[in-house]
């Protein structure tokens, strides 16, 4: 089905996007240690330019990216996406300087990126975080505190850290800096998660970082953070979009050759109106992200509620599908190694991670009072 008005070159490229990712990015992916990077896989998204179209595509562009690299290999998806969402900031804020040491590496695959925003007490209240920027001379900082269920480490090459440089000042005393995974006094550990990707825990015990390493300005890392999440949250539900759009194909293919009651399970009133009901869903998802990105690449004023929706839609919708797929394939589906499987355990943190559902709602309500005060 076309959704949106997408361009004939688009859907082409789509399509190559999809038989890439099941031809050359799945081997690679298979071959990969679980909750590791996969540096080979991330090297070969580079080769193929993937990487360097996180900074050039816009956000209409990276939604399609994910969208389709998610239908064939999820690894792919995310391991682009945290490319992406590390390395933006220093694309977005950074000085020539820290573009020219960090982001080639990015976009050739030989350096990964992390985002290094929530904390164990700190997560959907970003603007609580605690891991503290302690003045330590003339522009200078010694970073003390922990960051957790970061993407990436504690294998990353470096990481986007936000800390509180002014106590006491939420939102508005936050900095973003550009930290180097060599630097004296950081430590980190792998958590085991549900999902396969990588995901860690980063210690800092007077980590040194100086004006050199400041993304943007001080106190304002806030904005940094925001901005980028921003731009992601839409491609978060076009990831969402991905594996709703493979969990409902599956179940197409499936209720189409099983044999039930003396025919098949799509001879099936029941069976087919849940299929139908997939099928809307998915496709009112991916009209919401494609009009938030197309909101994004406009510079709208109303990208932050309209991202919001578009991620809060697409990932309570994958949760939704994937779970009634499930359902319609029954135990086989649940068996290690099943894609429907697979999706089941990658499906759930989306609705959790760059602002849990909960959060993009308060989003939404916050910016439509707005606009009413505003009239």
């Amino acid at each position: 089905m076309t959704a949106f008005s997408l361009e004939p070159a688009q859907l082409t490229w789509c399509a190559e996007l999809r038989a890439l990712a099941a031809e050359r990015l799945r081997p690679l992916a298979e071959k990969g240690e679980p909750d590791r990077v996969n540096r080979a896989l991330v090297a070969e998204l580079g080769r193929q330019g993937l990487l360097g179209r996180l900074f050039t595509s816009g956000a209409l562009g990276l939604c399609l990216m994910r969208e389709s690299l998610a239908q064939a290999c999820t690894e792919a998806e995310t391991a682009l996406a945290l490319q992406g969402l590390g390395a933006h900031p220093v694309h977005a804020c950074g000085t020539p300087a820290q573009r020219e040491r960090w982001l080639p590496g990015v976009t050739d695959g030989t350096t990964i990126a992390a985002f290094a925003l929530s904390e164990p007490g700190a997560g959907s209240d970003a603007a609580a975080l605690q891991l503290t920027a302690h003045p330590d001379g003339p522009a200078r900082w010694r970073l003390t505190g922990d960051k957790c269920w970061i993407s990436n480490a504690p294998e990353a090459d470096f990481y986007t850290v936000f800390a509180r440089t002014t106590p006491g000042a939420g939102a508005r005393g936050i900095t973003a800096f550009l930290l180097p995974a060599d630097r004296p006094g950081l430590t980190g550990h792998g958590l085991d998660m549900l999902s396969p990707h990588p995901v860690g825990a980063l210690a800092l015990d007077g980590v040194p970082v100086t004006a050199d390493d400041v993304l943007g300005e001080v106190d304002r890392g806030f904005r940094v953070a925001m901005g980028t999440l921003n731009l992601f949250r839409p491609s978060v539900g076009a990831f969402a979009v991905g594996m709703a759009q493979a969990a409902l194909d599956a179940t197409l293919a499936h209720t189409a050759r099983r044999d039930a009651f003396g025919g098949t399970l799509r001879d099936l009133q029941a069976v087919a109106h849940q299929v139908a009901e997939m099928a809307l869903r998915t496709e009112a998802a991916r009209l919401m992200v494609y009009a938030a990105a197309t909101a994004y690449d406009a510079g709208a004023p109303d990208v932050p509620g309209r991202s919001a929706m578009a991620k809060l839609l697409a990932t309570e919708t994958a949760q939704y599908v994937v779970d009634t797929a499930v359902q319609l394939h029954g135990a086989r589906a649940l068996r290690r190694g099943h894609l429907l499987e697979h999706l089941y355990r990658e499906v759930r943190a989306p609705r959790i991670y760059e602002g849990a559902s909960e959060v993009q709602r308060g989003i939404i309500a916050k910016e439509l009072y707005a606009r009413q005060e505003a009239r």
